[in-house]
């Protein structure tokens, strides 16, 4: 079902935008839950909004304005008549802004600040909090009962009632809508009304990380998509703090205004926002410069010089990574595990985080990045290692295999050093490089089309509970399937048991082994698997913005941000 809606996502999450990277920049950690909130009230996330993920990297920090690095801007007093002004380096796309639907950055950035779910993921601190809900749901029982925040209202006025929460999710649900978000809340049976102002949701089974899942479904009003679901897509009317007044189609600046029916506890603390869409990052760069905006996103390597004397740069860590997939099919010499193995020791990964990526990255030592509350260090570990390559390249036979990879800007700087240690190790790589949507449609259901993919992903933007993130890549036909042809192996039946045994887990302890245990499984069977998780560059004006955070995602967030401007 989903094969044709991931094909969609060549934007952000799933094969990810180009970001150069650079040196020096301060390294910041927004995601500050502890593991044990994982389980009690959500681990933290991003990432999504992890499908093709667009997170990367760079920038050094400077306090000249008064930043703190990654802690963000915190200025003087808020103007609540102000406006935010930003530049976001994404286009809107060729889809809209339906929150069943939409997968590019641009629109999920702004469904962060219009639209509400139940929950919500604050971006910047990967906190989950109750949003249209009154509380944080548990999820230790198969039926669950959430009562709706009083008085909450659509931007059109009309109130929000348990009838437009059950349609929400039902729209998710069905498969007739293919909407990317089903997989993430495949453990709802059903959602039905329970009195005036409550919603009850059966559960398939206990589910650990519920409160962070129903983040993923965006509560819209019944009767407006069903009136005119084309102007709703263009339009959305949701419940956030702030309501969309411009989408930006024409303009090229999406426009928005403060919500003052909103009842939630992260209100718009200015009057006006405007971002505007400026993808050339020269030209982005020069509008932070010359003051017309006060942060921008995606950071070039050769702007930061320029950047450091009028405002703060940080690099924040997050899960953003580039993969290499194998072709598992039966005939490929990469159904051997010992040469997916072999690749991985080749690579001299410092050489590449260092030369190709300015040292804006790290090297995986696991499934997640090590600021991820789930982060166990996994039973195998790639650190370059040449003669082992060698050794087990020189027992299975093999000298030469294809590697085809995607042509973001980045990814062809990291490219010619993989190619070049796995010429240290004997082997011949004959090396293709296309732009990322052909990539997966050259190998799409074709086991003859390709022996190791390399591209970038993150799905984190959906949310990064360690279930979600690795579903994303080992669970669904898409991937396991079409793609690296694993389905149905030993392995890949054991990391289903593990998978299922680590969501339905309410206890901590239960649900981080059977996590821990599915890395060390994915770390020794390897057959898709992360060379490095990457770092995302933001400048800002620290002066002008209040609590202003950067984030480890593609895009801005300006959710309970002031101005003093």
């Amino acid at each position: 079902m989903l094969t044709a809606v991931i094909r969609r996502l060549m934007s952000p999450y799933g094969e990810v935008s180009p970001h150069p990277l650079c040196k020096g920049a301060k390294v910041s950690n927004s995601r500050t839950v502890s593991r044990r909130s994982v389980l009690k009230t959500g681990a933290l996330t991003a990432s999504a909004a992890g499908l093709v993920a667009a997170i990367t990297a760079c920038a050094p920090s400077d306090k000249k304005s008064g930043g703190s690095g990654g802690s963000g801007a915190s200025a003087g007093k808020a103007n609540e008549d102000g406006t935010i002004k930003a530049s976001i380096s994404y286009e809107l796309g060729t889809n809209g802004y339906d929150p069943m639907t939409t997968t590019s950055a641009l629109t999920i950035a702004v469904n962060w600040h219009t639209l509400e779910g139940l929950t919500e993921l604050d971006p910047a601190t990967g906190e989950v909090y109750p949003a249209l809900a009154s509380e944080l749901p548990k999820g230790d029982n198969t039926t669950v009962d959430i009562e709706l925040r009083k008085d909450a209202k659509f931007h059109d006025g009309s109130p929000v009632t348990p009838a437009d929460v059950v349609f929400s999710f039902e729209r998710v649900l069905d498969p007739a809508n293919n909407s990317l978000y089903s997989q993430f809340i495949s453990f709802i049976d059903s959602v039905k009304e329970n009195g005036d102002n409550g919603v009850s949701i059966a559960l398939k089974h206990p589910v650990g990380p519920l409160a962070e899942r129903l983040a993923v479904v965006k509560i819209v009003p019944k009767a407006a998509v069903e009136k005119d679901a084309a102007a709703f897509d263009a339009n959305p009317i949701g419940t956030g703090a702030w309501k969309m007044t411009d989408n930006g189609a024409a303009s090229k600046i999406v426009k928005f205004e403060r919500n003052d029916d909103y009842t939630g506890q992260k209100p718009a603390r200015a009057k006006m926002m405007e971002w505007q869409v400026i993808p050339d990052a020269a030209t982005r760069t020069n509008s932070l410069q010359s003051g017309d905006v006060q942060a921008i996103d995606s950071v070039p390597y050769l702007s930061i010089d320029a950047l450091k004397s009028v405002a703060t740069v940080d690099s924040v860590q997050g899960f953003g990574l580039l993969f290499a997939m194998f072709n598992n099919a039966e005939g490929n010499p990469f159904a051997n595990v010992k040469n997916r193995q072999a690749f991985l020791y080749a690579i001299d990964m410092d050489k590449v985080i260092e030369t190709a990526l300015a040292g804006q990255a790290t090297a995986a030592t696991c499934f997640v990045d090590k600021e991820n509350p789930a982060y166990k260090e996994a039973a195998t570990v790639y650190a370059h290692d040449a003669d082992m390559a060698k050794k087990l390249f020189g027992e299975t036979g093999l000298t030469e295999f294809r590697m085809l990879c995607t042509d973001h800007d980045w990814v062809q700087q990291v490219t010619p050093i993989i190619q070049e240690s796995l010429k240290g190790a004997g082997v011949t790589v004959h090396f293709e490089q296309k732009q990322s949507a052909e990539v997966y449609t050259t190998i799409d259901g074709k086991p003859e089309a390709y022996d190791v993919v390399i591209a970038p992903g993150d799905p984190s933007v959906f949310g990064s509970d360690a279930d979600l993130l690795m579903r994303w890549w080992y669970a669904g036909d898409t991937w396991t399937d079409s793609r690296m042809h694993w389905k149905g192996s030993e392995a890949y039946n054991q990391l289903q048991e593990l998978l299922d045994k680590g969501i339905q887990a309410t206890e901590e302890t239960a649900q981080l082994e059977a996590w821990h245990a599915a890395f060390d499984l994915i770390s020794n069977e390897v057959p898709l698997y992360p060379l490095f998780h990457r770092k995302t560059p933001t400048a800002y004006n620290a002066e002008t913005l209040i609590d202003f955070k950067p984030i480890s995602l593609t895009g801005l967030s300006f959710v309970n941000v002031g101005t003093t401007l």
